[in-house]
């Protein structure tokens, strides 16, 4: 354990100056209960504050004294230059009465007489030896002189030479040791006040700034000046002599200052931030950008799951749509099946009736002889994928006329329109569940756009072709300008071949009595008149077939 000791011991006596605690050390007298003159009220009180204050600001020692002669005086300094000697910081304040004799100052014990000028020598301690008793000290040397009262010994005092000078207060003085600061309560010259509290104001000032932990001795001073000037009406104003080097010089060290390691970057913020980002979105491909982003770490684990799950939902509506279409298009095979299996019955009846109608397998062939194409019966199923083909026919601009469940001409001539610009090969007749998948895998117009005479294309919509005012339209489509016009009489031939030239009404009846089926099959007769009714009438395909007969 001695070698333990030791070794602690050594390295107490390695560290640097800096990191020991510096020893302070101050002696205060207080002189109130002189013998000659008048009590001082408040210098005792003054004294007992300030010896307070250093022992609350850490100083080793604090030597307190008051009402000291002039031997307990001059013995009080020679024991307080004992601890001087290995100090920092060395402090002496004084509060009592002083005197300024031929520009040396020098504080009064309470004994003295000073009966004459030659007395003050004997009887009083110059600041001179007040300064030696310091200059040791390492740091600062700091003396405090709350004596500048008006002095009631110079009054009777007897002058022994006429050229002797005894001033008001205390005198300027310049310390010859650096390092050193001489604080006097009013400056040269001049005297302080004892004040109207506990305290003198010089006092007052000392204790709110003199010990402030980290304050600079000379900044502590010159707030101790700005408040005794305040408190006092600008009549004393305390001053500081000497100089001190360009360091921080305070009574009371600042606190130690932990530092405080800066906080370690959070390496998942960015991975944080980007994960709330693509949460919000809750797409795949946002997963996808962020696992591109943050291949490893612990968003990474959540964003895989979170993908997942994306997926996973996906799959499950997948399946789902897979089912409903092939249970769809079971059902639509059963039918399918069923007409056919009817036909065949029928075909084998007419057989055996001998008729001489052939008839067809295929439940959605028309028979041989008919005007036009004529679809088989279509159960309830067959019915549902008609009327789906024809609302996709629709969004791809085929128009397949009537959106119900029957699978008629102009529904026929849309899908083939639809294997003409598509490049399918749909079944015309046979409408199934591969019809619907076809036609519903298209997006966007696969049909074009065909307006019928008097019309025009804009964007995906016919819209009338209207002429400015003068100008009328022609039978290509173009506007020209109108060329008058004379009347002439009417003759008998002109309106012989006029009634020959109109339609009959019995033509006109007919005409309007037509199906939409006759319509169509003898527009692609090449009946214009036909395709001009269906193309009127808002369908495409026989606007094309007409535009085709020029």
């Amino acid at each position: 354990m001695a070698w333990l000791r030791a070794s602690a011991l050594a390295m107490f006596f390695m560290l640097p100056l800096a990191a020991q605690a510096e020893r302070n050390v101050a002696l205060v007298i207080g002189n109130s209960a002189y013998q000659n003159v008048n009590r001082l009220p408040n210098s005792i009180k003054d004294a007992s504050t300030i010896a307070e204050l250093f022992k609350k600001a850490g100083f080793v020692v604090v030597e307190s004294h008051r009402d000291l002669g002039i031997n307990d005086f001059k013995r009080a300094l020679r024991g307080f230059a004992a601890a001087a000697r290995d100090a920092d910081i060395a402090v002496i304040y004084y509060a009592g009465h002083g005197i300024e004799l031929d520009g040396s100052n020098y504080l009064i014990p309470v004994d003295a007489q000073l009966a004459q000028d030659i007395d003050v020598e004997d009887e009083a301690l110059s600041l001179d030896r007040i300064l030696r008793v310091l200059e040791p000290a390492r740091r600062l040397r700091l003396v405090i002189l709350d004596a500048c009262r008006d002095n009631p010994f110079s009054r009777a005092m007897k002058r022994t030479l006429g050229t002797r000078s005894i001033g008001r207060g205390l005198a300027k003085v310049e310390p010859e040791t650096s390092d050193t600061l001489i604080a006097f309560a009013a400056k040269a010259g001049s005297i302080a006040f004892d004040g109207d509290g506990k305290n003198s104001p010089f006092t007052t000032a000392l204790v709110k700034y003199l010990a402030t932990p980290g304050l600079d001795v000379r900044i502590a001073f010159g707030q101790v000046r700005d408040d005794v000037i305040k408190a006092t009406g600008n009549r004393q104003e305390p001053f500081v002599y000497g100089s001190l080097g360009g360091t921080t010089v305070s009574l009371v060290p600042a606190p130690a200052i932990v530092q405080t390691p800066a906080p370690t970057p959070d390496p998942d913020t960015e991975a944080r931030q980007n994960y709330e980002l693509a949460s919000q979105i809750g797409t795949k491909e946002a997963w996808d950008a962020f696992l591109s982003r943050h291949p490893s770490g612990f968003y990474t684990v959540l964003a895989r799951a979170a993908r997942a799950k994306i997926i996973a939902a996906e799959d499950a509506t997948t399946k789902a749509e897979l089912a409903t279409k092939r249970d769809a298009a079971a059902r639509a095979e059963t039918a399918m099946k069923a007409a056919k299996e009817a036909a065949e019955k029928a075909a084998t009846a007419a057989k055996s009736s001998g008729g001489d109608k052939q008839v067809k397998t295929t439940a959605l062939e028309p028979q041989a002889g008919d005007t036009a194409a004529r679809p088989a019966p279509i159960t309830r199923d067959s019915a549902d994928i008609v009327r789906l083909v024809k609302i996709h026919l629709q969004e791809v601009g085929c128009d397949p006329g009537d959106l119900v469940g029957k699978w008629d001409p102009l529904a026929r001539h849309a899908l083939e329109e639809f294997n003409a610009h598509a490049g399918t090969h749909l079944d015309l007749d046979a409408v199934n569940i591969d019809t619907l998948d076809a036609v519903r895998a298209r997006s966007g117009r696969v049909c074009p756009l065909v307006c019928a005479r008097g019309m025009r294309r804009e964007g995906d919509h016919c819209i009338a072709i209207t002429c400015e005012p003068g100008f009328t339209l022609d039978g290509g489509g173009k506007c020209q300008s109108v060329k008058p016009s004379h009347k002439t009489a009417k003759t008998k031939s002109d309106d012989k071949a006029s009634a020959k030239s109109a339609p009959s009404s019995s033509t006109r009846s007919a005409s309007s009595g037509s199906s939409a089926g006759d319509l169509l099959y003898r527009c692609r007769s090449k009946d214009r008149g036909a395709c001009e009714t269906l193309c009127n009438a808002g369908f495409n395909g026989p606007c094309r077939l007409m535009n085709k007969f020029h």
